[in-house]
């Protein structure tokens, strides 16, 4: 049976094992440019249906994710921002004593180290080193929005920061070298985004989201079986700490090369690829795993020969 990429099949059925799905949001998600999520509106549908978990796993901070939440149905799920910093915590995945949720409704657990931290050390090493770099937080509103497309309000939110800061580099590779070298002393930690470079804790996607799996069986009971989306090589740890994981082609050029053996590679890029890794992992119930870089093509000629 050939899976359609975007298109849910009907006889999938998450009753047998538990599942949680991670996915990133700018590049995957959500497209590059425009922000668009409505080709992944069918599978989030069913998996809302069947009760899957969708949890967004994001470089974006916990002010933009909220609203993209309730746009999108997943208000029920927890969600990781800031590239692993931040976690936030829905009634159903709180711990009656430990999580204290707020007005909202949700708990935040902290798991990297504090804005005025990371903001600190980066002045410091800019001026014991002489790089060039303009951080997030410096930069014009209105350079914000012609940078990264953002409607102005969802730029302010975008700078409202808690454990993170991105950055544009401006200056060359050895450099960026020396200025990690530096950030690495000070328990911090430089990674590659799509439009940015994040500053943030040792805690990153994979470390995040292996702590909200634990969660999950230390309420449930069970282990669940995990899947993972992403386009940027900051989702890397994010794609290795899961059971199956899709590597959607990326509009930026970079190279993501996860160490992950039950690996695709999607063809369309933004949500259609997306659609097209759900499909290809969950759309048949007898899903076998394949080897790591297996692309549309290759799947196409196994299934029609299977």
């Amino acid at each position: 049976m050939t899976v359609s990429p975007t298109t849910p099949d009907a006889g999938f059925d998450a009753a047998l094992t538990p599942r949680l799905l991670f996915t990133d949001l700018d590049g995957s998600l959500l497209d590059h440019h425009s922000y668009d999520w409505s080709p992944a509106r069918p599978w989030l549908a069913r998996l809302r249906q069947l009760g899957v978990p969708v949890i967004p796993v994001t470089s974006k901070t916990r002010s933009e994710i909220v609203p993209l939440r309730q746009a999108m149905g997943l208000t029920d799920t927890p969600f990781i921002a800031e590239n692993g910093a931040v976690v936030g915590l829905p009634p159903a995945w709180c711990h009656a004593r430990i999580d204290r949720p707020g007005p909202d409704g949700l708990a935040i657990r902290t798991l990297g180290v504090d804005i005025g931290f990371v903001r600190k050390r980066l002045a410091v090493w800019q001026a014991r080193l002489g790089v060039r770099f303009t951080t997030m937080s410096e930069m014009a509103l209105d350079e914000l929005v012609a940078f990264t497309g953002l409607p102005e309000p969802e730029a302010r939110l975008a700078r409202m920061r808690e454990g993170s800061e991105p950055l544009v580099w401006q200056d060359d590779e050895a450099a960026l070298e020396a200025f990690r070298a530096g950030l690495a002393g000070d328990g911090l930690q430089l990674v590659r985004g799509g439009r940015f470079w994040h500053v943030t804790g040792e805690s990153h996607k994979g470390s995040a989201v292996a702590w909200l799996v634990e969660r999950y069986q230390a309420l449930r009971g069970r282990r669940p079986l995990t899947l993972a989306l992403g386009d940027g090589p900051n989702d890397i740890a994010m794609l290795e700490a899961v059971d199956q994981a899709v590597v959607i082609r990326g509009c930026h050029g970079l190279p993501v090369e996860p160490a992950q053996p039950a690996l695709y590679r999607s063809e369309a890029t933004g949500p259609a690829g997306w659609a097209e890794g759900v499909a290809y992992w969950w759309g048949r119930a007898d899903r076998r795993l394949s080897p790591a870089g297996v692309s549309a093509r290759e799947a196409a000629t196994e299934e029609a020969s299977a």
